[in-house]
């Protein structure tokens, strides 16, 4: 495959921060609230929320927070805002693409904290449409790999009707078709055999890499993060690239 989702892996190695685990799920009971309030409460009938229920259970998140969120989103529970979807697109350091989905209440506040934080990074904001093109939609399991090895991995998920494996030193990515029953049948299968999965989302994966190095590689890692940070984002892509050399260089 061309390319893969490196801050996928990256994120891996950072670690997760403690406090941040609340920002993860404040993040996803909005897409859960919203999914649920655009195609109904039924995660069968409706496929953006059989996909937000498998990342949230993926990350751990409590059943009981799960349901609430989804008896927000169909009215059932009072308290749920109105949020919009709106997909953000720019370049980065080094001429890479960047793209950011995000929900918010408030466009033009949005758009103008995200034009900010692109522009802090050597980065700019642009049109819609201008790096989408690069990207294609996939499903992305995370394993940990030291659960399991290259060959048991790439057995089970190819089985299970995966697209390809991908061996990223930490983590090995597991690459599905762009829907969540394909994503839900490899996280089923890998989890049947034990293997430690870290993330299963639908994601956008670069179609080639653009590989970045000393201060373009630092305003990179500083533009994503703060993307990351942001309470209306909810996911972003982007096709750098970054050896394990530069990476130790900074700390991540």
């Amino acid at each position: 495959m061309s390319g893969h989702n490196k801050w996928s892996s990256i994120k891996h190695k950072k670690g997760a921060a403690d406090a941040k685990k609340g920002k993860l799920f404040t993040k996803l009971i909005k897409e859960l609230t919203v999914a649920a309030k655009n195609g109904g409460g039924d995660p069968e009938t409706n496929a953006r929320l059989r996909t937000a229920v498998l990342t949230a259970r993926t990350a751990n998140m409590p059943n009981d927070n799960i349901a609430r969120a989804i008896k927000k989103g169909t009215g059932e529970l009072a308290g749920a805002s109105v949020y919009e979807d709106v997909v953000y697109e720019g370049y980065g350091p080094g001429g890479t693409a960047v793209i950011v989905e995000v929900l918010t209440d408030n466009k033009n506040r949005t758009v103008s904290d995200i034009r900010h934080v692109f522009t802090r990074s050597n980065g700019n904001l642009g049109e819609s449409g201008c790096v989408g093109w690069m990207f294609t939609k996939k499903g992305i399991v995370t394993v940990s790999a030291s659960s399991s090895s290259e060959d048991a991995l790439m057995e089970a998920s190819i089985e299970a009707g995966a697209e390809d494996v991908v061996n990223d030193g930490d983590v090995f990515l597991v690459y599905t078709a762009a829907n969540s029953n394909a994503l839900e049948s490899v996280r089923t299968a890998l989890e049947t055999k034990k293997i430690k999965i870290e993330s299963a989302e639908i994601s956008m994966v670069p179609q080639t890499t653009i590989t970045l190095s000393g201060k373009d590689a630092e305003n990179m890692i500083k533009l994503i993060d703060n993307l990351e940070d942001h309470d209306d984002v909810q996911k972003v892509h982007s096709n750098f690239d970054i050896d394990d050399e530069e990476m130790a260089k900074l700390s991540i």
